[in-house]
C-alpha cells in the first residue's frame, strides 16, 4: 500500500518560516485528520485534485491560524486506488492514531464497508454528496454524515431540471430517460429515487450499466442511439465520463440531452472532450475559480510559500472546491466540538461526531471563513446528516463550465418516505434500533 505523508510543524510556519517535517506519528495533544486518497489507478486524473484540495486546506489552516484554538493538527494519506480492500484496509490502520477527527472514504464502495466499523469504533463518517442516502436519517445513522446531498437528492434534482425544461413535470409522461451508469454501488445508487420518479410522472427508465472503469462503452452507445431516450444521465467517475461523451458524439447523441451528476461535472471530464461536450450540463455542488477568499489565502499561505500539493493553476477548479469544502466542514466540526466539550483540547471521533451533527453554518459564517459564494448555508441536526439538499446546474460551453444561478432543492415529500422506509429496513436487518429524543441529548 503506496501511503503518502505530511505532516507540519504548527509553530515553525506559524512564525512564517519553511514548512518542516514532524514524527510521523501525531502525539496526543494533536488533532488528526487520516486522508485516504487515490492518486493511482484509473480515477487519478479525479481523485488527485480532490485530495490535493483537502491536503492544501489543511495546510492553509496551520500556517495562517496555527490549528484550531491552539490544537495543532496532523495528517497522513493513505493511497485506496478507489479500490474497496484498500480502502479497508487505510481504515484499520489509521483508525487507532491518536487524535483521530473522522473519515472521508472518498468512494460509496468503501463507505458501505466502513458504516458497520464505525459503529463500533465510534469514528464518524462524512460522505459529502457520496455514499449510503439513506443515512441522512441520524436516528439510524448516528456515524454517517452525506454532507450537501446524496445520489437520491442528485437523482431527484435532474429530473425536476428536466421537467422545468419541458414545461412541466407533469410533460415527462410518454418520455424515455436512459441512466448511463458506474457497474458499482456508487452508480446504483440513484436507481430506487429514478425509478420513484418513473412511476409518479410517466416515464420510461432504461438502465444501462457501464463495467468499471468505463473505458470501453460502445456496446452501451449503440444501445442509446437504437434506444433514442428523449435524455441521458450520466452517472460515472473518472475516464467513464470523458469517454461517454467522446461515445455520444460518435453516435451522434446531442450532448445537450445529458445531464450527469455532480461527480461527471468536472474538467477532467471535459477538458480532453473540448467542443465536443459542448452543451453538456451536470450537477454543481459548487462553484469554482481563484476569486473567493479561501483560494486566495490557499494562493498565499500554502503555494506562495511552495508548499502547494499539487499546481498553482488547479487551486480553484471544481473538485479541488470539493475537497476544500470537506476539509473545511472537518475543520469546523472539531471547532463546534471544542465549543461544548473544551476549546484547546483534542476531540475524540464521538466528540466530532457530535460537532458534525450540529453544524450551523450560516451565510455569514461562511463569509468569515472566506467561502462567500462558492456554497449554500448548511445546519445539520441529531435527525438530519444532509444538512443541505440544494444544487445548480451548469453547462460546459466547450471551453467552461457557466453555472446557472437558479438553485434546485430536492423534494423531501418524496425522499423523506423513502429514507425512512430504507433506513427501518437496514435497522432491522442488523438488529439495530433507532435512537430516541433523549439520545439525541447526550
Amino acid at each position: 500500500m503506496k501511503v503518502r505523508q505530511l505532516i507540519l510543524a504548527v509553530a515553525v510556519v506559524a512564525a512564517g518560516a519553511s514548512a518542516v517535517s514532524t514524527s510521523a506519528f501525531a502525539q496526543a495533544k494533536e488533532q488528526f485528520f487520516p486522508l485516504l486518497s487515490y492518486r493511482t489507478g484509473p480515477y487519478a486524473p479525479n481523485g488527485t485534485p480532490w485530495a490535493n484540495g483537502k491536503q492544501d486546506y489543511l495546510k492553509m489552516v496551520i500556517a495562517r491560524d496555527g490549528g484550531i484554538n491552539g490544537v495543532k493538527l496532523t495528517y497522513e494519506e493513505c493511497e485506496t486506488a478507489y479500490a474497496t480492500d484498500r480502502g479497508v484496509e487505510c481504515y484499520e490502520r489509521l483508525k487507532s492514531h491518536p487524535g483521530v477527527a473522522l473519515f472521508d472514504p472518498q468512494a460509496t464502495g468503501i463507505t458501505f464497508a466502513l458504516t458497520e466499523k464505525v459503529e463500533n469504533d465510534k469514528i464518524p463518517l462524512m460522505t459529502l454528496g457520496y455514499g449510503l442516502s439513506i443515512s441522512q436519517d441520524g436516528m439510524a445513522f448516528k456515524w454517517n454524515f452525506p454532507l450537501m446531498g446524496s445520489y437520491w437528492t442528485g437523482a431527484d434534482i435532474l429530473i425536476q431540471a428536466i421537467g422545468k425544461r419541458e414545461g412541466g413535470l407533469d410533460k415527462l409522461k410518454g418520455k424515455k430517460i436512459t441512466l448511463v451508469y458506474h457497474d458499482s454501488p456508487f452508480g446504483k445508487e440513484p436507481i430506487p429515487m429514478l425509478q420513484e420518479r418513473a412511476k409518479m410522472h410517466g416515464f420510461e427508465l432504461q438502465l444501462l450499466p457501464v463495467t468499471a472503469p468505463g473505458v470501453e462503452q460502445k456496446a452501451t452507445w449503440l444501445q442509446v442511439r437504437q434506444s433514442k431516450p428523449d435524455y441521458v444521465l450520466l452517472w460515472g467517475w473518472g475516464v467513464m465520463n470523458s469517454t461517454a461523451l467522446k461515445e455520444a458524439q460518435a453516435t451522434g447523441y446531442p450532448r445537450d440531452k445529458m445531464y450527469g451528476v455532480w461527480w461527471s461535472g468536472a474538467e477532467p471530464d471535459v477538458k480532453d472532450v473540448g467542443e465536443g461536450a459542448k452543451g453538456y450540463h451536470a450537477l454543481a455542488l459548487n462553484t469554482s475559480g481563484q476569486q473567493p477568499k479561501v483560494m486566495q489565502d490557499i494562493l498565499k499561505y500554502v503555494h506562495d510559500k511552495g508548499q502547494g500539493t499539487g499546481p498553482r493553476t488547479e487551486v480553484g477548479s471544481v473538485l479541488y472546491t470539493r475537497g476544500v469544502i470537506i476539509q473545511m466542514l472537518g475543520i469546523e466540526a472539531v471547532r463546534r466540538a471544542q465549543e461544548r466539550f473544551g476549546k484547546g483540547k483534542v476531540m475524540t471521533g464521538e466528540q466530532v461526531r457530535w460537532g458534525l451533527e450540529n453544524l450551523n453554518l450560516t451565510q455569514a459564517k461562511l463569509d468569515a471563513l472566506g467561502f462567500g459564494g462558492v456554497m449554500r448555508p448548511l445546519s445539520t441536526s441529531c435527525a438530519d446528516h444532509m444538512g443541505s439538499t440544494t444544487a445548480r446546474i451548469e453547462t460546459w460551453d466547450g471551453k467552461k463550465w457557466n453555472v446557472n444561478p437558479e438553485y434546485f432543492t430536492a423534494d423531501e415529500q418524496i425522499i423523506k418516505p423513502m429514507i425512512k422506509a430504507g433506513a427501518d429496513k437496514y435497522l432491522a436487518d442488523k438488529k439495530l434500533t433507532r435512537r430516541t429524543p433523549a439520545d439525541c441529548q447526550s
